[in-house]
């Protein structure tokens, strides 16, 4: 059986990283390029193509933070006149221990290059293949800032809505497992999920800078949020009803507004005088419709 593959798609993101590198690869050819010139202006520029500001800035700090550490430590490695091959794994082990007490989370590989590279040198100077690295880097980390902030910016707000209607579709789906017509409860997990996928993309929009739609940005954060509030609200309905032993009696009021919110209700239960799990049931159903409706509005006018 042959396998039919997705159709492959080069993105955005893809050719604005390209675009980055190659200009980074021009601008320090200008004053005469090198293999180290290429490889650390290659590293800033792929650094800086982070998917929001806030994650751009991190990596541009721990690329410099990385090249001036590793200079200070292969400095300090070559004062002790030891063999270069020890030196460079000395070098390693000083750095990534470093990293590891500090609990920093940024890489040590370049660091480690950086180290193992000034461990080895043999036609220039530490100071100078410090100020040229950092140079080098700089100039990447620059052009693929700018790249990454002015054209095709990162904007995950239709990636949040699709899933925010994911979740809706996931509820009605629920609703009618629930009134099915059987005593078995439905797994409330499926919606718990899409609500962390929703947290985390509300986390990348905040981090990112739109500059040229900054109020819009601000305005959709604030509707965003506010789905998501009323959506884990929904589910702590929903999570209660899970618990129950067994559904209770929907009463008319509520069937009706189940079916008007496009679930097919099979439960062909005749509602008499409520019992206490039918009370229940029907009020947290009332709820989670509630909530459904303001979701759906906030979701429209977003």
């Amino acid at each position: 059986m042959i396998k039919k593959h997705s159709k492959i798609r080069i993105g955005p993101r893809t050719l604005k990283t390209a675009f980055a590198v190659t200009l980074s690869i021009i601008a320090v050819s200008l004053y005469g390029s090198s293999t180290s010139n290429l490889i650390f202006a290659t590293i800033g520029a792929l650094s800086a193509m982070g998917a929001t500001f806030k994650e751009s800035l991190e990596s541009c700090f721990s690329q410099i933070a990385g090249v001036l550490f590793g200079v200070v430590a292969g400095v300090l490695l070559l004062s002790l006149h030891m063999p270069a091959l020890l030196a460079s794994g000395i070098g390693i082990i000083i750095v990534i221990t470093f990293y590891n007490i500090l609990h920093l989370k940024i890489s040590p590989t370049l660091a480690c290059i950086v180290v193992v590279t000034i461990c080895n040198l043999t036609d220039t100077t530490p100071v100078v293949y410090a100020a040229e690295r950092i140079w080098d880097t700089a100039i990447g980390l620059a052009i693929g800032m700018i790249i990454n902030l002015f054209i095709f910016p990162y904007d995950n707000s239709k990636q949040i809505r699709n899933t925010i209607q994911r979740l809706d579709r996931e509820l009605i789906l629920y609703l009618e497992d629930m009134f099915d017509g059987d005593e078995n409860l439905p797994n409330v997990n499926k919606m718990i999920n899409s609500l962390d996928e929703i947290e985390h993309g509300l986390k990348i929009f905040s981090d990112q800078k739109l500059l040229y739609h900054r109020k819009k940005q601000r305005n959709d954060l604030s509707s965003f949020q506010d789905c998501e509030k009323k959506a884990r609200q929904l589910v702590v309905h929903l999570e209660i009803l899970s618990e129950l032993p067994f559904p209770g009696v929907l009463n008319s009021y509520n069937m009706e507004r189940l079916e008007r919110n496009g679930a097919k209700i099979r439960d062909q239960r005749i509602p008499a005088e409520p019992s206490e799990l039918d009370i229940v049931t029907n009020f947290h159903v009332s709820q989670v419709l509630i909530l459904r409706r303001e979701l759906i509005n906030a979701l429209r006018e977003n």
